[in-house]
């Protein structure tokens, strides 16, 4: 679920908790895919680095490893750690002395007596190390909420694009870092049906879908992202607090509730094997 927002809350709230400097001792594997399935060989790997920085790219959260001993035994001297939270991981920054909870499929101990905890009770998250991040995230469209990222690109990312737009939105390779609650989002604000075919837009329309992907990003992120219900698998910051941007969805997961803004009953509908909310009058069907 974790999207652009949430994943950069997530940045966002372990630099502020200060995990930049902080020296990895020894690394607990407790799902070796995790961690590409070679467990003995990621804890190594990792053991003596610092966390130089940590950055973001689409929905990936990325540890910059500094190894200050020069790359003495432990490979090259810098190295990239590549999480992805996929459906239920979550980065939890604590003391060692904190109870576990036992979804803790990674569990990084540092040297001042803390633990990052990748908890993720669905196991599909990864936490990949690479000496050339471009191998993963090289295949990502732009950022969002880059200031390259204009119009003029969103437009020529859609072009020549036949399928709906919820699917085309979802695709990593045109945008990085959208999902299915932001592009619902999106698509309601742009006053877009969510199967409009990608390449029928005008020029204004793109002109108002460029504005909506970028104002729900900003929403998100002003709100820290999304908590939806109580579950283990429920978004939660490092520090263990929700995100409150699910207050002021307008369409995901309002299915029959009225639209915020014409009174409409929201539909659901699947598209692309994703649930896709919309208002049938905010955002009409094109016409055949």
């Amino acid at each position: 679920m974790p999207e652009l927002p949430e994943v950069q809350s997530t940045i966002d709230n372990l630099i502020a908790s200060g995990i930049i400097g902080e020296q990895i001792v020894a690394a607990e594997v407790g799902w070796p895919r995790t961690v590409g399935g070679d467990s003995p060989a990621f804890a190594a790997a990792v053991r003596g680095r610092r966390i130089a920085a940590l950055t973001r790219r689409g929905k990936y959260v990325i540890f910059a490893l500094h190894d200050d001993a020069g790359g003495g035994g432990h490979g090259p001297a810098q190295s990239w750690a590549i999480c992805h939270l996929r459906m239920s991981g979550r980065l939890h920054l604590v003391a060692a002395s904190e109870p576990r909870g036992g979804y803790e499929r990674l569990v990084l101990q540092c040297a001042t007596g803390r633990e990052l905890r990748f908890v993720d009770p669905r196991k599909f998250g990864r936490f990949l190390l690479s000496t050339d991040p471009a191998l993963i995230l090289g295949k990502l469209g732009p950022e969002p909420l880059a200031q390259d990222f204009t119009a003029e690109v969103l437009r020529a990312a859609l072009g020549g694009r036949r399928r709906a737009l919820k699917p085309a939105l979802l695709d990593q390779g045109v945008i990085a870092g959208l999902g299915n609650i932001y592009v619902d989002e999106a698509l309601f604000c742009a006053r877009l049906h969510p199967l409009r075919r990608a390449d029928s837009l005008a020029a204004a329309e793109v002109e108002l879908l460029h504005d909506a992907i970028q104002r729900v990003l900003r929403q998100g992120l002003a709100n820290l992202g999304v908590s939806l219900g109580n579950g283990h698998s429920n978004f939660r910051l490092p520090n263990g607090a929700s995100g409150g941007n699910q207050e002021a969805l307008r369409v995901f997961r309002r299915t029959g509730l009225p639209c915020r803004q014409c009174a409409t009953p929201i539909q659901r509908i699947v598209v692309a094997q994703r649930s896709t909310h919309f208002c049938p009058r905010c955002q009409p069907a094109a016409e055949s």
